[in-house]
């Protein structure tokens, strides 16, 4: 049976998409750590949205931090005639917007322009919350013979996914057969299907050392200066310890970017006694995570004695690599050929930096594959998606139903 029709209703629907993802787009869904209200006014407006399906069911969660604010999750599903549901994950939170001053238009108003939407949300993960929705949309649930379709709709994916996918997983929400899609990367011509992914580690440093004037610098411990030591020194170290790559990844190397920085100092002529800073480590799995906190911790107290300040080092978060997804599966050989079909492109596995929803599935041991159009805007300034790769992966994802569902 072929998927021409429903593919056609999907080509049809190109101002439908717009309007969904330009009504979403303005309901942000940042967590409370960014100064957010979590996902549940977002979580409102696609319950609305969810329709034809047997059952709805949403997971509200108190928020870790705050507890008055709900942290929400969605499941609905299309049952099938036999065991197991066809998954597609996608996340409703986002990162915040930063520098306001860096975007061209505010970034929970989103712009249509050149077949591109522009805003905060829109390809990370819009385009999958989008794209699920219209692929199942005109799929007939009185058609499905096989597995069931469904969709996923998480929170907290940009942090630990405690209150997301981590908790519906250890709470019993899906089945030993299940399989799971998580359309959160991506490649431009979509020819990569990620199948692994990278340890990950987040490290803090906060570095004490004295202020004083800034005419009087040897008077004090620049806290700055001594983080800036710090930094090259954990790169050179990283660099000489962990050099092993892994073609199969996406960089091959593992990567140690110094990101998040925080300096209590706001005018030029005082010297910084505190300054505080954050490295995102993806780790090629042959590594150990402790490994390299042992090695932070080495460099960390090096640099602390040579210029008499106080450095301390903090694990904020670790994600271990799960297993593999097998490449031989019959969840992975219909994804391939539903890109084939759809875009006549012949995908490859590939394994990434990571950290998706994917892992944790891994982890718990299922099979769970990372596969969208596009990637290279999430988490910049002007963050877009382009419509056309909205479409594309609604028809694959729907041609995949076709061929494990219907």
């Amino acid at each position: 049976m072929k998927p021409d029709a429903v593919l056609k209703k999907i080509e049809k629907s190109r101002d439908d998409i717009i309007a969904e993802m330009c009504d979403m787009i303005k309901i942000p869904a940042l967590s409370p750590i960014y100064g957010g209200s979590g996902e549940s006014r977002r979580a409102d407006y696609l319950m609305q949205r969810l329709s034809g399906f047997d059952s709805v069911k949403r997971i509200d969660l108190p928020d870790e931090i705050d507890p008055s604010v709900i942290r929400s999750n969605i499941l609905a599903k299309k049952e099938g005639k036999e065991a197991g549901t066809v998954w597609i994950v996608s996340h409703m939170d986002t990162v915040p917007a930063g520098d306001l001053n860096d975007w061209d238009s505010p970034p929970f108003q989103p712009v249509v322009k050149d077949g591109k939407i522009y805003g905060r949300g829109t390809e990370d993960n819009g385009q999958a919350i989008i794209s699920s929705m219209f692929a199942s949309k005109f799929i007939e649930k009185e058609t499905l013979t096989k597995k069931s379709i469904g969709l996923a709709m998480v929170a907290d994916e940009e942090n630990t996914s405690r209150m997301g996918v981590d908790y519906l997983i250890k709470n019993g929400c899906f089945d030993k057969e299940d399989v799971f899609i998580v359309p959160d990367w991506g490649s431009p011509d979509g020819k990569y299907v990620e199948i692994a992914e990278k340890n990950l580690v987040w490290l803090n440093f906060k570095i004490i050392g004295k202020s004083t004037h800034g005419s009087t610098p040897n008077k004090g411990v620049n806290a700055l200066r001594v983080g800036s030591h710090l930094i090259v020194e954990l790169e050179k170290e990283f660099e000489k310890l962990f050099f092993i790559e892994d073609p199969k990844f996406i960089p091959e190397m593992s990567t140690f970017a110094p990101t998040k920085s925080i300096n209590y100092v706001e005018n030029v002529n005082t010297v910084p006694g505190y300054y505080e800073f954050s490295m995102d480590i993806r780790l090629i799995p042959q590594y150990d995570i402790d490994e390299v906190v042992k090695a932070a911790k080495r460099v960390a107290s090096r640099v602390a004695e040579k210029f008499w300040a106080e450095i301390s080092v903090e694990e904020v978060q670790r994600h271990l690599s799960g297993k593999q997804s097998s490449t031989e599966s019959e969840t992975y050989l219909a994804l391939r050929d539903s890109i084939k079909y759809v875009t006549g492109i012949d995908a490859s596995p590939v394994g990434v930096g990571g950290a998706t929803c994917a892992n944790f599935f891994r982890k718990a041991g299922y099979d769970a594959y990372v596969w969208e159009t596009g990637g290279g805007t999430l988490h910049a300034p002007n963050e877009y998606v382009e419509i056309d790769n909205i479409i594309t992966d609604a028809k694959v994802f729907a041609t995949l139903f076709y061929r494990l569902c219907v």
